[in-house]
């Protein structure tokens, strides 16, 4: 039979599949409109599932929260080149995605993965369409859901690449904003110089040993000099323990005492992190070609 270029556009506008895949679509289910938007998911899981290996550490992270700033949902989405990461689809997606965790309240990437978007599609099943409608791995790789009966939660997000949420208690929405901007600035590892793990600070222990011990300096002095090393690192890696960026001269402890406010907790996310990228050595390449077009 032939296809009609309307079921086609019908088929397109329900599926935002190429053209040419829509119209071989139906000239495959006999011009059946939802039989070819089946096949065609399917053939979308189907890249999606050929895709799953390729490294996707480019991408975005979005951030949705309520008007009372009482919840807050953050997410990373993966792709494999910063250009798709600047595409519209790509970023309505994300955007769609990060909605439905925010309103659904998933907690975890499992539960995000099986909520429904407004298409009455699966953030799984939608990310599938996707990747077969752009070309590249896509992943939904984390999230992060938070929500307070009491107090505030500060969302921040710096072009898209570094996202923050911080809970905290007392102060302002305000300040709580301006704490997760100084998380994202100086990414601090713990809250409290007293939540550093020990496992952390017997490894910095022991390389400052090796550096006090090198000075030649009585056994009782290289001591405090290892005390004091260690105290100025849990500040370094601690929220309270920084400079606050916004007014250097005080430390974001003093902020808060002056704010009577406390910072529960926080969760930073930035773009790739983690992830082993795949280095390209075009000169190797092009060397393997040249040898391999003299033999």
């Amino acid at each position: 039979m032939t296809v009609k270029a309307e079921d086609v556009k019908k088929l397109r506008s329900r599926t935002d599949a190429p053209m040419m895949d829509c119209k071989r679509a139906l000239d495959a289910c006999n011009g059946d409109i939802d039989a070819a938007a089946e096949a065609l998911r399917k053939a979308g899981q189907a890249k999606a599932d050929k895709k799953a290996g390729r490294t996707a550490a480019e991408g975005l992270i979005s951030i949705a929260s309520n008007d009372g700033h009482t919840m807050a949902a953050m997410l990373e989405i993966n792709c494999e080149t910063d250009f798709v990461a600047r595409d519209e689809s790509f970023i309505a997606f994300a955007n769609e995605v990060t909605q439905a965790a925010l309103t659904q309240e998933a907690k975890d990437r499992d539960a995000l993965l099986k909520a429904t978007l407004a298409s009455g599609n699966t953030v799984d099943v939608a990310r599938a369409e996707l990747i077969s409608k752009i070309g590249e791995n896509i992943n939904v790789r984390r999230v992060s859901f938070m929500k307070v009966e009491q107090g505030h939660i500060g969302a921040y997000t710096h072009g898209g690449r570094i996202g923050v949420l911080l809970q905290m208690v007392g102060g302002d929405a305000a300040l709580a904003r301006d704490l997760a901007m100084h998380v994202a600035a100086s990414n601090p590892q713990v809250v409290s110089p007293d939540d550093v793990s020990q496992a952390l600070i017997d490894k910095e222990q022991e390389i400052y040993t090796a550096q006090a011990q090198e000075s030649g300096k009585p056994p009782e002095i290289i001591e405090k000099m290892i005390q004091g090393r260690l105290n100025k690192f849990r500040d370094e890696v601690s929220l309270l323990g920084q400079p606050f960026v916004k007014d250097s001269g005080s430390s974001v402890a003093s902020v808060l005492k002056g704010a009577k406010a406390e910072v529960i907790s926080f969760t930073r996310f930035e773009v790739g992190e983690g992830i082993e990228k795949k280095k390209d050595d075009f000169v190797k390449e092009v060397m393997e070609q040249a040898q391999g077009s003299n033999t």
